[in-house]
């Protein structure tokens, strides 16, 4: 879809209090499928029938329904199915993914008190995308060349070197000023003549000299590619019980630890006219670290006595991060030497920013036939539009002398949230069946809906400081995710051996950057079609439990 650039006004940006931007913070507000074999292998539907140490992290209740105390550790294999090679990365990695216990002590003939604790590794970011495309009259440069030609930020000469004001002004429109179209003074009788001409005209933009038009060089394609690792761990503390083993009841906190990297490479083709005079291109590294908690909540009650059928309820509040990220990104400029000022520009960021993610709520389904045949179903809603990113604005003092950081939100990001993001649904189904005591057979689905909607994108043009610190301009608009799982078990004695597979499938349109339509001048306008990508990913999970 082509989108328009919004004009807004520059106002002056400090470095000394920070966001993020809507594309970055959303793989964080996310979950995996994950934690143990038996819970994976059930597609996670696992809500109502409790008694497994997943559901701590989704609905606390089912630790209540433990009836005697139980440890288990669960490791296995992540596979990318279909990824071309990046870089060093990876496309198999093996994870360690859950370790945890429960506690369980009667407080009453027929109820019981339980405490538990558990790991797991909420997000597993190892992740290769790589997408490659036709550019006909449209690049990244042109884009930044355009933000500045519309009075989205203007520049100033200082230093010798371009800087702006303005918080639309990123890190790689500051590159492409820098390295690409600086402007120059008129060559001396030994030095040859600028193609361009570049010159800073009163208004702060970057003009041939003898047409007053932006200066930019348009591409005949690009290639991308960028490679994640890392992952967040959650680490659930619990305290849960139940009363007359009809109605269970828990709470759990939650603490999270993030550890994300990237690394990425856009190169595009640059041409002058139609002469093809070579290629830039942008080298980006990004770590983002930082911690964060939440407070769950949830019950299962069975509404017949003489009835194994029941449901549960549970509810999540928002994961409260603070986060740190920082940025090295080169900016190499390999077309021919009479383009350009420097072959070679880089800048770097670091910075501290708060993100909050959306409340999340629950209801499930489970029911028992026999000792041989457990079914699970589950549907939870998160509205991804209430994310929420912060301005660290400092800290106070309050009158007991306790020290306190103060934030704000970014209110032009949190536009940019609403009308890029929207609510998801997620349905899980399990079945576990026995046909015999010690042996279970498994099998689930899990499906979530898209976090983005088709028409979002990132805009460059904002005025937030989600902007101003961007080192990077793709996005991908991910759709539905599709989770197939399967597994087995087998009880020995007090030790119990689990074994989950799944797949899961997640197809998305990837854009190099926003595109930009100028209603009176065609030739101005620096569009970009989708590219279309997909994620493919297989896990093989073994948990080993052991009960006492």
């Amino acid at each position: 879809m082509k989108k328009i650039l919004s004009i807004m006004t520059a106002a002056m940006l400090g470095t000394a209090v920070s966001a993020q931007e809507t594309y970055d913070n959303a793989q964080l507000a996310t979950k995996d499928l994950n934690g143990t074999a038996r819970y994976v292998g059930m597609g996670g539907a696992m809500e109502a029938l409790g008694a497994d140490l997943s559901t701590i992290g989704t609905n606390p209740a089912g630790i209540g329904m433990f009836r005697r105390s139980m440890v288990a550790g669960s490791f296995g294999f992540n596979s990318q199915q279909d990824a071309k090679s990046f870089g060093n990365a990876n496309k198999t990695n093996m994870s360690f993914d859950q370790a945890g216990f429960v506690y369980s002590m009667r407080s009453g003939r027929h109820s019981m008190l339980n405490f538990g604790f558990n790991y797991t590794k909420s997000k597993n970011f190892d992740q290769i995308l790589t997408a490659a495309g036709r550019l006909n009259n449209a690049s990244q440069n042109k884009l930044s060349a355009m933000k500045n030609a519309n009075g989205v930020y203007t520049l100033q000469d200082k230093n010798n070197g371009l800087v702006s004001n303005s918080g639309a002004y990123s890190q790689a429109d500051y590159l492409y000023s820098n390295v690409l179209f600086n402007h120059y003074k008129k060559p001396a009788e030994n030095e040859s003549a600028d193609p361009t001409n570049a010159q800073l005209n009163k208004n702060g933009v970057i003009v041939y000299d003898n047409t007053g038009l932006p200066v930019y060089y348009n591409a005949t394609g690009y290639d991308f590619g960028r490679s994640t690792t890392g992952y967040i761990g959650q680490y659930d503390f619990n305290v849960s019980g139940n009363s007359n083993d009809r109605f269970y009841w828990g709470f759990t906190v939650g603490i999270y630890d993030v550890h994300y990297n990237s690394s990425s490479l856009y190169s595009e083709s640059l041409v002058d006219g139609g002469k093809a005079i070579g290629d830039v291109a942008m080298n980006d590294e990004r770590k983002i670290t930082g911690t964060g908690f939440d407070v769950k909540a949830g019950l299962i009650f069975r509404p017949a006595e003489e009835s194994p059928f029941r449901i549960g309820l549970y509810v999540h509040t928002p994961t409260w991060y603070d986060l740190t990220t920082r940025n090295y990104t080169v900016l190499n400029n390999n077309t021919d030497k009479a383009y350009g000022s420097t072959e070679r520009g880089k800048s770097s960021e670091s910075y501290d920013f708060k993100f909050y993610t959306p409340w999340r709520f629950g209801v499930s389904l489970g029911h028992t036939v026999g000792n041989y045949l457990a079914l699970g179903a589950t549907y939870e809603y998160a509205d991804y539009t209430t994310n929420d990113i912060r301005v660290n604005d400092g800290g106070e003092v309050d009158y007991w002398g306790y020290y306190y950081e103060t934030s704000s939100r970014d209110e032009a990001m949190k536009q940019n949230i609403k009308n890029s993001l929207k609510g998801v649904h997620t349905v899980k189904v399990g079945m576990e069946f026995k046909p015999e005591k010690n042996f279970a057979v498994r099998l689930g689905y899990n499906y979530q809906s898209a976090m983005y909607n088709k028409n979002g994108f990132k805009d460059g043009s904002l005025e937030s400081y989600g902007t101003y610190y961007a080192s990077t301009t793709d996005y991908t608009n991910w759709k539905d995710t599709h989770r197939f799982t399967a597994g087995v078990g087998y009880n020995y004695g007090k030790f119990s051996f689990d074994l989950a597979y799944q797949y899961s499938q997640t197809n998305g349109d990837f854009y190099p950057f926003m595109s930009y339509v100028d209603n009176s001048e065609p030739k101005f306008d620096n569009v970009c079609d989708a590219v279309k990508v997909s994620n493919k990913r297989n896990q093989l999970l073994f948990t080993v439990g052991y009960k006492f």
